[in-house]
C-alpha cells in the first residue's frame, strides 16, 4: 500500500471542505478522469431533469468511512471484524488524518467474510 498523500483542504466560510489542493503530478495522472467526471455532470444537468448522480466521494472525505461504505459494511460490522468497539470505528472515521498502517488493518478487516 502506498503512503497517503498529504492534501491541503480549503474550507468554506461555513467550515465545510470545498476545495482540495493536490500535487501537479497527481492532477496530470487523473486529468482525463476529472474532465470526464465534470463532463458527465454537465450532461446530466443539461438534460433538464435536474438529476445529478450521487457520488459518495463528494460527501465523505475520510478514507476509512469511504472504504467501509463502498464495502457496504456498517460501523458495527467493521468493529466486529477488527475486534474493537463501534465507538472506536466512529472515532477513526472522524479523524482528519489516518495512517497507512491503520488503512492496511481496515482493508484486511473489510476483506474478511461476515461471520455466521
Amino acid at each position: 500500500m502506498n503512503a497517503p498523500i498529504n492534501l491541503q483542504v480549503i474550507k468554506s466560510i461555513a467550515g465545510k471542505p470545498e476545495y482540495v489542493l493536490i500535487p501537479m503530478a497527481v492532477y496530470k495522472a487523473l486529468r482525463e478522469e476529472i474532465e470526464d467526471e465534470i463532463a458527465g455532470r454537465e450532461v446530466a444537468a443539461d438534460k433538464g431533469n435536474g438529476y445529478v448522480p450521487f457520488i459518495v466521494e463528494d460527501y465523505v472525505s475520510n478514507p476509512v468511512s469511504l472504504a467501509r461504505i463502498r464495502a457496504n459494511v456498517t460501523q458495527e460490522q467493521l468493529a466486529e471484524r477488527m475486534g474493537v468497539s463501534q465507538a472506536y470505528v466512529s472515532k477513526i472515521e472522524h479523524q482528519t488524518r489516518v495512517t497507512g498502517k491503520l488503512l492496511t488493518k481496515i482493508d484486511a478487516a473489510l476483506a474478511k467474510k461476515k461471520k455466521r
